[in-house]
C-alpha cells in the first residue's frame, strides 16, 4: 500500500467529522481520563441498567463513552434498531484479545484493557479511577483543531516507558449518534422506550502511528451524518487484528 493510497483512505474516512467543529455548540472532549465501550442490545433484558450507566458517563466531559449495539440477540424477537454485524465483530475480537470464552451483554471495556458487567457502576468507575494517570491510562495526547478550511489532527509522542512493547498502533475513527430514542415493540424489553447515548454507527482504521508525534491536515468536505459525534482512538492492535490497549483518545460531540 502506498503512502498516497493510505492518505486517500484517511481523507475519505475522516470526512465524517470535518464539519463538526462548525456546528453550533460542538465541543471537543480534551484529555479524557479514559474510554468506556459498552456492548449492549435492545433484545437483552439485562442491558437497560448498563445503558443508563453509559448515559451518565456520557455526561462527563473527561470520559469518552461509546455504545456498540450487537446483533446476535436479534433472534429473540426484536431486531436492534442500532445494531450491526461490525459492532458484534469488534466485541468478538475483544473477546479473543482478553481470552474470554464467549461474548456477553452488557459488557463494558475500559481503555481496551479490562472488561466487566456494564451495569456494575462501582467497578466501572473504580477501573477508570485506578487507570487514570498510570501506564494503563491514556498516555498520548490527541487533538482536533478547526483551521477554517481544514481540520488539523495532532497525535503526540509516547511519553511512557514502552519496554519491549512495539509502539505501533492504529488511529481508529468512530462515528456515533449522540442520542437515539427507540420504542421497543417485541422481545425481552417489549413495551419500553429507551433513549440511548453515543450509539456507534461506524468504526474504521484510518491511519498508523509509530510512537512519534504526527500531524494530519485535511480539508473540510462533508459529514457522514449531520449532527453526529465522532471519536478518534489511538489503539494497539495485534498481528491478528485484535484490539488492545487504548493509548489516547479525543471526541467531538454536537
Amino acid at each position: 500500500m502506498t503512502w498516497l493510497t493510505t492518505r486517500r483512505q484517511l481523507l475519505a474516512a475522516v470526512a465524517g467529522f470535518y464539519a463538526l467543529t462548525g456546528i453550533a455548540g460542538a465541543q471537543e472532549l480534551a484529555r479524557p481520563v479514559g474510554v468506556v465501550e459498552l456492548f449492549t442490545s435492545q433484545g437483552c433484558s439485562s442491558c437497560p441498567p448498563a445503558d443508563a450507566l453509559l448515559s451518565e458517563l456520557a455526561e462527563r466531559d473527561d470520559v469518552i463513552s461509546l455504545a456498540y449495539h450487537v446483533d446476535y440477540w436479534d433472534y429473540l424477537g426484536w431486531r436492534d434498531a442500532l445494531g450491526s454485524a461490525a459492532n458484534t465483530a469488534r466485541q468478538k475480537n475483544y473477546a479473543r484479545a482478553l481470552q474470554k470464552a464467549s461474548v456477553y451483554t452488557p459488557q463494558m471495556i475500559v481503555n481496551g484493557r479490562t472488561d466487566m458487567n456494564g451495569a456494575d457502576r462501582s467497578r466501572v468507575t473504580a477501573s477508570l479511577d485506578s487507570m487514570a494517570g498510570t501506564p494503563d491510562g491514556l498516555q498520548v495526547d490527541l487533538s482536533l483543531q478547526d483551521r477554517g478550511d481544514t481540520i488539523l489532527v495532532e497525535v503526540g509522542a509516547f511519553r511512557g516507558d514502552a519496554g519491549n512493547e512495539l509502539l505501533d498502533a492504529h488511529l481508529v475513527f468512530v462515528d456515533f449518534a449522540p442520542r437515539a430514542t427507540v420504542e421497543i415493540r417485541a422481545g425481552e424489553n417489549r413495551g419500553r422506550t429507551i433513549e440511548y447515548r453515543n450509539a456507534v454507527n461506524q468504526i474504521q482504521t484510518i491511519g498508523m502511528w509509530d510512537g512519534t508525534a504526527k500531524s494530519f491536515e485535511m480539508p473540510k468536505s462533508e459529514l457522514v451524518k449531520k449532527g453526529n459525534g465522532c471519536a478518534l482512538l489511538l489503539q494497539r492492535v495485534d498481528r491478528e487484528g485484535r484490539p488492545g490497549a487504548i493509548l489516547g483518545a479525543v471526541a467531538i460531540t454536537p
